[in-house]
């Protein structure tokens, strides 16, 4: 029996990739974390911060030179997803690309995210 590969939690875009590691050149901490928190209009919001080390059950992804910790919590929301970097004549931002997510509310700042269906 032959399995599947396992699909990656969370890519980066070219551009995406270019800006993170922009960022953590002036940071002392070696990776990026990647979670979702419950909060504003539409439920829940991306968070992205800093991190000196893995926490348990963290989950690694590397891409495009960039370690990525993923927040056990948030891997069946985020999977599949590809994060964006957009520059505008009036912001700078990273966009999220998930194929979990089902809403949005007004401003952007927050989502509705269903967790993954895993095919068998």
């Amino acid at each position: 029996m032959t399995r599947r590969p396992r699909p990656k939690i969370v890519t980066l875009t070219d551009a995406a990739a270019t800006r993170v590691q922009e960022i953590m050149a002036s940071s002392a901490k070696p990776y990026l974390r990647v979670g979702v928190n419950n909060g504003g209009c539409a439920g829940m919001e991306y968070v992205l911060d800093y991190a000196d080390a893995p926490e348990p059950f963290d989950e690694l992804v590397e891409d495009h030179d960039v370690k990525i910790l993923i927040k056990a919590d948030a891997v069946m929301f985020l999977l599949g997803s590809v994060i964006d970097h957009e520059t505008t004549r009036l912001a700078s931002k990273f966009v999220f690309r998930n194929p979990n997510q089902t809403d949005a509310c007004g401003c952007g700042e927050s989502v509705t995210i269903v967790p993954a269906k895993l095919e068998a």
